[in-house]
């Protein structure tokens, strides 16, 4: 369910986006930056002519330990350079920046957006209607673990089989999505049960994108036959 416009979201998308460079530094190290923006230039090509048209696309490389990145509404890319100590290469990069901007095509932003407010609204009813403190709070405990929470998985597994896809489109090996959850693993301590987190455990995802290894590989096959090789050296 989506209650806003392409357009709103769009411009929720910019305004965060320019937010957040106001205050996280980019980085200063040229090479970084024209290393991430080939990268974002493959994964973009690879899109069809509609999605890659309707959105200005824009990649900025934040300079900030953290390992991640994200894609935001009307094409806002953000890679934090911490990201390039866990993603060793093109490949593994790109498998985040594509994964990151299928949540983009998938709409996930305004799908969570639209939800957030049918939760607020829920719980503000149930004031209303006097329900006491106690029931509030369980009923917005059960609301997170039995409806966002898996939401948000279920967003994350479709956002990985669009990232995987994406990338072996545009050229890149599929197989490394994999090993970047390998990394991820070895990097990221301990973590949540499944059940309480946003994201499928490394596990999960890394079965899930085993599954699909053979419609990407036949993808990357196409792309490098058609001439696609990527080249972005880091």
């Amino acid at each position: 369910m989506v209650l806003y416009s392409d357009a709103d979201m769009a411009r929720r998308g910019e305004e965060t986006y320019r937010k957040m460079q106001s205050e996280i530094p980019a980085t200063q190290n040229a090479r970084e930056t024209q290393y991430v923006q080939c990268v974002a230039n493959y994964v973009i090509a690879a899109l069809e002519p509609e999605q890659r048209d309707r959105s200005v696309w824009e990649v900025t490389v934040f300079d900030h330990e953290q390992a991640n990145a994200f894609a935001l509404p009307g094409g806002k890319i953000g890679v934090y350079n911490g990201l390039l100590n866990v993603a060793t290469d093109q490949h593994q990069l790109a498998a985040v920046m594509a994964h990151e901007v299928g949540h983009v095509l998938a709409n996930h932003s305004n799908e969570r957006a639209s939800q957030s407010t049918l939760r607020n609204v829920g719980l503000v009813t149930a004031q209303v209607l006097g329900v006491s403190n106690t029931t509030l709070e369980a009923l917005d405990l059960g609301t997170q673990l039995g409806l966002f929470l898996p939401f948000n998985r279920t967003q994350e597994s479709e956002a990985d089989a669009i990232g995987v896809l994406l990338m072996a489109r545009a050229g890149f090996d599929p197989h490394q999505s994999i090993t970047l959850w390998e990394n991820m693993t070895a990097n990221g301590g301990s973590r949540q049960p499944e059940l309480l987190s946003t994201h499928p455990s490394p596990t999960t995802r890394m079965t899930e994108l085993n599954r699909l290894m053979g419609p990407a590989n036949t993808l990357r096959a196409e792309a490098i036959a058609s001439g696609l090789n990527p080249d972005c050296i880091q």
